[in-house]
Order: C-alpha cells, then sequence, then structure tokens
C-alpha cells in the first residue's frame, strides 16, 4: 500500500501481506517489491472493480512458492523504465 504525500510524491509504502513498512526515501522506494494491479471486467464477480496490492519480496517470494506451475525467470542485463 502506498502512501503520498500533498505533491503526489511517494510518502509511505507498506507490505499488504505483512504489515512491514519499506524502505523509502525522498520519493524513490529502496528495496524490491512487487505492485501487482488487476482491472476486473466482464466475466467476473468483480466487474468494474479495480484491485491493486505491494508485496515485499519475502511476501512475493512466499506467494510464488506455492505455485503448481512455477513461475517463468528471464536474467535481464539492463533495465529500462516502463
Amino acid at each position: 500500500m502506498k502512501i503520498y504525500d500533498e505533491n503526489k510524491k511517494l510518502k509511505k509504502m507498506f507490505c499488504n501481506q505483512c504489515g512491514r513498512q519499506l524502505r523509502t526515501e525522498n520519493g524513490m522506494l529502496l528495496e524490491a517489491a512487487y505492485e501487482g494491479r488487476q482491472n476486473f471486467g466482464y466475466f467476473s464477480h468483480k466487474d468494474g472493480v479495480t484491485h491493486s496490492f505491494d508485496l515485499c519480496e519475502a511476501c512475493y517470494d512466499k506467494l510464488i512458492g506455492t505455485f503448481v506451475i512455477p513461475v517463468t525467470e528471464k536474467e535481464e542485463f539492463e533495465w529500462q523504465a516502463e
């Protein structure tokens, strides 16, 4: 969960699973986190609803550890801003 200041600058960020506050400084996240967002549409019981959440790296690892089909991994050597 992200909390922004009045200038829409990231002020605080918490893991939605464990509640731990993630490290931030000057509006920047200083550790790895998973940012999930899903817009539900037709054929869903949540039609028209958007869910968003943030997970610390430890909670993300626990989540993907429960998958029957493992995540696909690809090593990246250069990162590009989205």
